[in-house]
Formats: structure tokens, C-alpha cells, sequence
């Protein structure tokens, strides 16, 4: 499996000197944007193709504490894709020790830009595929 890889940074702590953790959700973004460029799929691309695809529902689990200079990996992976709704999980370990730091999920629906909900199956097939073909992991 491919990992998103993150230096954490500085201005990613809080008062107690580790990772605060609403970046926990910020690094998963980018390693979906990342996994989906991986995988064919350039977001930008999508948008400017009239489609966009909202976060609907987030869960997070902290397992272990991350610091500033921590090198982490991200695993982004497909759960479910039905065409209409994206389902990924995370994990991040630390890239020295292989340490699990954090387990995480997102669902995203995929919707026009008048807010109605758009099948990438009937609508645009080259975006379903490139889904479908990569449920499970790069």
C-alpha cells in the first residue's frame, strides 16, 4: 500500500507541545488529495467539471501522541463506493517506530454545483472507474 507522508510542524502544536487534534482531519484531506492523484483522479479537475464532494461525516480515533518534527504515514483507503457516496479510512503511524497514531474515517457524497447529488457512474464514468478500480488501496 502507498502512504502520504508529514513532517508535523510546529505551528501544528498546541500549549502541550504535541499535535493538536483538529490537524488530524486536515492531514487526512490531503492524503485523500493525495491518494486521488495517485489514482488518476485530479480534484481540481472534478471541480471544474461540476462536481464537488462535501465531507458528510467524520470519526476519529487518537491512539498515540504526535510531536513537532514526527515524520507520520498516512494510509488512505476505499471502504465503500456506491457511485453516489465515498467512504475512506485512514491510519497513521509513525514512520520511524511504525507506531499506530491515529485511525480515522470519511464520508463524502458528490453533488453539482446547484447542490444536487450527481451518480459519477451515470454522469461521468472515467471518475467512477477510476473509483472502483482502486477500492481496497493503491
Amino acid at each position: 500500500m502507498l502512504s502520504y507522508e508529514h513532517q508535523a510542524q510546529y505551528y501544528e502544536t498546541d500549549q502541550m507541545g504535541i499535535i493538536h487534534h483538529s490537524n488530524y482531519v486536515r492531514w487526512m484531506e490531503s492524503a485523500r488529495m493525495w491518494w486521488m492523484k495517485q489514482a488518476g483522479i485530479d480534484y481540481a479537475q472534478m471541480e471544474k467539471d461540476g462536481i464537488i464532494s462535501p465531507v458528510v461525516e467524520i470519526a476519529c480515533k487518537y491512539k498515540s501522541m504526535v510531536h513537532f518534527g514526527d515524520t507520520v504515514l498516512i494510509e488512505p483507503v476505499i471502504k465503500k463506493y456506491n457511485g453516489f457516496v465515498l467512504e475512506l479510512s485512514y491510519v497513521i503511524t509513525d514512520k520511524e517506530s511504525g507506531e499506530a497514531r491515529f485511525e480515522g474515517s470519511s464520508k463524502h457524497c458528490f453533488l453539482d454545483k446547484d447542490g444536487k447529488i450527481v451518480s459519477l457512474k451515470k454522469s461521468y464514468p472515467d471518475y467512477d472507474r477510476a473509483f472502483r478500480d482502486h477500492i481496497g488501496g493503491l
